[in-house]
């Protein structure tokens, strides 16, 4: 049974479903580009949108875009229907009632206006099954293959227009859609967010702003390039961006930044409707928020001053120890926030400026006010460690303090013998056997450490 209220919600909806493309530029598109309008005939279409019926308007306005369609070379137009055979009697509506009405072909934008001056609309609202059977309406080829569905009203017969946007992926449909929405609860605009970008129309005029950028992005691409510049005019490159909806949080687009044979940024193709966050994951990333695309042209999008160093971080002489793969932590050495972690021995690019390097060894090295300069490699070396060897004729409580008081290695329970690893210095320990019953009996041991060398040291020797 159908959900009546839900039937008579209206809505506008504009699905675009484009074929499958990498995301960098091709050269040219050698075959025709196929544009099928889908047209919404259900009942609900005779309702009134300011002074007229709302097919009367939405006809109005598609007629008006074929005008301006007509004699683009390479088009090929198609249209097909819903709603428009079987009148809609509650309960018992029509779920297969959509045809292909004017199959595609050149020069056909008067015929496509006559079948569109004669649909009545009638029936129901059969949104899944007629994206589903469109996807077979176009004629074979790679060239552009798009959907514009024009609609007032939700999925009717119990079907998932997103489950079809799934289905059409997986065979390689690329569906981007555009929606508007008049007169939808706010429960029913979310319907829509699985199937693409939602506008709420207030006038006739949004419906057909959107319908032109839709048609006008099936013939013209918007692309886009990322320029990033450091201070001589030169290109930085191969580092990962990511583009995200700022509405929805969405990533829309993640690709690793690229140079042509041209040493030029690649060509990148773009939905121009969303509002973007683009962040370029340097170290520490750059962010622009807020970025719009303007539709069907090429866009540049410039990060000035891009500069980037390296930080190599190692252990003296680039010999393995037994901290093993140790990571090490870079941090902006005047907001003390962590940037990035990796192993040592590695050589990270970060962009140029000051930081602090984190060695988790014991104890913990600190090296500050490493200066990145611009193509240039900061090493960072610390000292290898050494070791402790640790004798105790009993269990008991221990602590080893490093010259500055810092606690290196804490002993609550058992015996502490064995062997330690510590980094070149003066150290401390202090230990109390279990079996002692006073502070008076804590020994303290004073020894230093050297690179490469093991220190043996006898708690009651």
């Amino acid at each position: 049974m159908i959900n009546l209220s839900r039937y008579l919600a209206t809505s506008l909806l504009i699905v675009g479903l484009f074929s499958s493309s990498p995301l960098r530029a091709q050269e040219a598109i050698e075959d025709d580009t196929q544009i099928l309008f889908v047209f919404d005939a259900s009942n609900s279409m005779n309702a009134f949108w300011e002074g007229n019926r709302k097919i009367t308007v939405a006809t109005r306005l598609l007629s008006e875009s074929l005008d301006e369609l007509y004699g683009v070379p390479g088009l090929q137009l198609g249209l097909r229907v819903y709603g428009h055979q079987t009148k809609f009697i509650h309960g018992e509506q029509d779920c297969d009632d959509t045809e292909l009405v004017v199959p595609f072909s050149t020069g056909n934008n008067l015929v496509v206006k006559r079948a569109l001056s004669r649909i009545q609309a009638r029936g129901t609202t059969p949104i899944a099954r007629s994206l589903e059977r469109a996807a077979e309406d176009f004629k074979p080829g790679d060239g552009r293959k798009v959907i514009v569905l024009i609609t007032d009203g939700i999925e009717a017969c119990d079907e998932d227009p997103c489950a079809v946007s799934t289905m059409l992926q997986a065979r390689g449909i690329i569906v981007k859609p555009f929606i508007i929405g008049i007169g939808l609860e706010e429960q029913f605009k979310e319907t829509f967010r699985c199937v693409g970008n939602f506008f709420d129309a207030t006038d006739s005029e949004t419906f057909r702003e959107v319908l032109d950028i839709v048609i006008e992005q099936a013939m013209h691409d918007t692309t886009y390039e990322i320029d990033l510049l450091d201070p001589s005019g030169a290109h930085e490159s191969n580092v990962a961006v990511t583009l995200r909806d700022r509405h929805s949080g969405e990533v829309m687009q993640q690709f690793i930044h690229t140079l042509n044979q041209s040493m030029l940024p690649d060509t990148m193709h773009i939905d121009p409707v969303p509002t973007y966050d683009v962040t370029i994951h340097t170290l520490p990333p750059l962010v622009r928020d807020s970025i719009r695309f303007n539709a069907r042209s090429h866009n540049s999008l410039v990060f000035e001053g891009v500069e980037q160093g390296t930080i190599r971080a190692e252990f003296a002489r680039n010999e393995r120890n037994e901290y093993g793969d140790l990571h090490v932590l870079v941090s902006e050495s005047k907001s003390q926030i962590p940037v990035h972690s990796f192993e040592i021995n590695a050589a990270v690019k970060f962009l140029t400026g000051t930081y602090d390097v984190y060695f988790p060894t014991a104890p913990p090295t600190w090296i500050r006010n490493v200066v990145v300069r611009n193509g240039q490699i900061a090493p960072v070396i610390i000292p290898q460690p050494g070791h402790l060897q640790l004798d105790a004729s009993a269990a008991g409580y221990g602590t080893i303090l490093s010259a500055n008081g810092e606690v290196v290695y804490k002993f609550d329970v058992g015996n502490p013998s064995g062997r330690l690893i510590l980094q070149p210095g003066k150290y401390t320990l202090l230990f109390r056997a279990r079996s002692a019953n006073s502070s008076e009996y804590t020994v303290t041991k004073q020894f230093s450490i050297v690179s490469g060398k093991t220190h043996h040291l006898s708690i009651h020797g």
